[in-house]
């Protein structure tokens, strides 16, 4: 089960926020940093696609009305491959816009003007509900038990050597575990010089887990975005 949000690290969980409105945008990651998170941010949804190209994100805090891509339309079109969290921030505060941004995939919906505060408790509401990032120190697959936080694995309870490269990448997917992780996000974890050298990681950690490394039953391929670990947070 995941932890309580009280436990929850904030440290471990990395934001995105996108609004056109400098002011807006600018006060809520001071907020959000000050308050422990790491924060990235972006103007409109374009500059949000290209920084998800690059990095991993936990969360996105999206609003509404932004001049071209809108956050629905952006949110739509993030359903179709990603479960990535989303709220949703507008000045439309009409039940049928919250509903139209429920529909489309957020998880939650918060009309301006709000508290900041109240913010950061639907952020954890979320990942506690969902038991996301940063909620389990610990994530399930198959036989295998695999410790966030000690970054050690166990096999039915008997440890499993990995370098510190396989363990760099194995805690990566871990925290996002279910969601996609890009080459570019896990070969800066792991301090690679290509996202090559990812594919040439990921082939010997297979070789360590996957009772046929060929037809991976949890170290699974996204054909052109990167790599999924199917497991269970505990």
């Amino acid at each position: 089960m995941p932890r309580d949000s009280e436990n929850l690290d904030r440290r471990d969980i990395h934001l995105l926020v996108v609004d056109d409105d400098d002011r807006i945008r600018d006060l809520l990651k001071r907020y959000l940093a000050q308050s422990g998170f790491r924060v990235s941010c972006a103007a409109d949804a374009q500059i949000a696609r290209d920084k998800m190209e690059g990095l991993t994100f936990d969360m996105i805090i999206l609003d509404v009305m932004m001049p071209g891509e809108d956050g629905v339309t952006l949110t739509r079109s993030l359903r179709e491959h990603n479960d990535i969290p989303v709220i949703l921030l507008t000045a439309k505060g009409e039940v049928s816009d919250r509903i139209e941004g429920l529909k489309a995939g957020a998880d939650d919906y918060l009309a301006k003007p709000f508290e900041p505060e109240e913010l950061v408790l639907r952020i954890e509401a979320i990942f506690k509900r969902t038991g996301a990032a940063g909620l389990s120190s610990k994530i399930n697959f198959g036989p295998y038990e695999y410790d966030i936080e000690r970054q050690t694995l166990l096999k039915n309870g008997e440890k499993v050597r990995l370098t510190t490269g396989e363990e760099a990448l194995l805690t990566l997917l871990a925290r996002r575990a279910g969601g996609t992780v890009s080459r570019y996000a896990l070969s800066e974890k792991i301090a690679a010089k290509s996202e090559r050298a990812v594919d040439v990681q990921m082939t010997r950690l297979r070789r360590k887990i996957e009772d046929n490394p060929a037809e991976p039953d949890y170290l699974i391929t996204v054909r052109g975005q990167g790599y999924r670990l199917l497991g269970d947070a505990v």
